[in-house]
């Protein structure tokens, strides 16, 4: 488990105090999927050029043969290949649908929280300090695009439209935008009706429609032209959403976040419904933490509490699966065999479509 994460009042901001750190006896997932409730630092944006990884005072993260079993907070895939991030700067890669994983060389120790791949070989990935690292050759070896010590305000999530143009979203906040793979970012958070700076935790393409941002107390934005302008969006509820997902039809966006919330527009956020979703006839109350649209057109929801939702009809409905374990759940893709494959608290897991546990050959 890593150290109590310490944080510091912004500069030139009026301390919030529902915002006060009240729990760093938490685990680091816990933290992390809390930051909207408790961050208390300053982004200070500066455009940065990439850094040489054999420059001094780089720390690699170290390797460790746990890396697999321990804190990871996002997967993706890279073409065929599985790349998931996380704890201390760990970054490991599988060829084999998730059976295996090699650990990538990564000139950081830092906390990662996110990664993208444009395509089977260029990704990145972001983190605490403001970080940002890229690659070139599907996850293997990834240098550092992007820092800001000083700040110390996590990234919390990166998309990219192609291997050029692409943004980071976090605290405070941050909306940072490249358009020459990440050799500069360009702090581009005016573009948004964001005065009080509410945290961004996730960015998502909506097919046929454009993007979609959601964050802190209810705030959403969506960008028809890729984000060159933003409008706010009303929002059917004002507490913390963590994750976006697009669905299968044009304008189907599934937003959801803390205390299983979870709602569902058509029309790419002018209106939206209450997805209900029951355990046993009570109502689902763990904090929702990622999602992704499978190459099925399945959509995955996962969560604290080892969360596992799926839907079949392009997010209209959810069915609700509670792992015996109740680790949270931080990330989830698919594999070739139809299986998912979750990330979280207690690193990887192969597991069933429902998300129940394989037979023992079979993971």
């Amino acid at each position: 488990m890593s150290e109590p994460v310490m944080w510091r009042t912004p500069v030139g901001r009026a301390k919030k105090t529902s915002r006060t750190p009240m729990f760093s006896s938490q685990s680091p997932l816990a933290r992390t999927l809390s930051l909207c409730s408790v961050l208390s630092i300053l982004f200070l944006a500066a455009p940065a050029q990439a850094q040489s990884p054999a420059e001094p005072g780089v720390r690699y993260a170290i390797e460790s043969q746990k890396a697999a079993t321990s804190l990871l907070l996002d997967i993706a895939h890279a073409g065929k290949r599985l790349v998931a991030a996380g704890d201390r700067g760990h970054i490991l890669y599988s060829d084999d649908g998730g059976a295996s994983w090699t650990q990538a060389k990564v000139p950081t120790r830092q906390l990662l929280t996110a990664v993208y791949f444009a395509d089977d070989k260029h990704g990145w990935a972001v983190g605490h300090d403001a970080l940002i690292l890229g690659t070139t050759d599907g996850g293997q070896t990834w240098t550092q695009q992007y820092e800001n010590r000083e700040g110390e305000v996590p990234l919390l999530d990166v998309w990219f439209e192609n291997a050029q143009h692409g943004f980071a979203t976090g605290a405070y906040g941050v909306l940072l935008e490249t358009t020459d793979g990440g050799e500069n970012w360009e702090d581009v958070a005016d573009r948004l009706d964001n005065e009080d700076g509410s945290h961004l935790n996730a960015i998502a393409e909506i097919p046929g429609s454009g993007l979609f941002i959601v964050g802190e107390m209810g705030g959403m934005f969506r960008s028809a032209d890729m984000g060159e302008t933003w409008e706010r969006v009303e929002s059917p509820y004002q507490g913390s959403f963590f994750g976006v997902v697009g669905g299968g039809e044009p304008g189907v966006v599934v937003a959801f976040g803390l205390r299983g919330n979870l709602f569902r527009s058509t029309d790419f956020g002018d209106s939206w419904q209450v997805i209900e979703l029951l355990d046993d006839g009570d109502a689902v109350e763990s904090g929702l933490a990622d999602g992704n649209r499978l190459a099925d057109g399945r959509i995955i929801v996962v969560g604290h509490g080892g969360t596992v939702l799926s839907s079949e009809d392009d997010g209209q409905s959810f069915k609700l699966f509670s792992r015996p374990d109740r680790r949270s759940l931080s990330g989830v893709v698919g594999n070739p065999d139809g299986n998912l494959v979750l990330v979280g608290q207690s690193g990887v897991r192969i597991v069933s479509p429902t998300g129940a546990n394989l037979p023992v050959q079979q993971q």
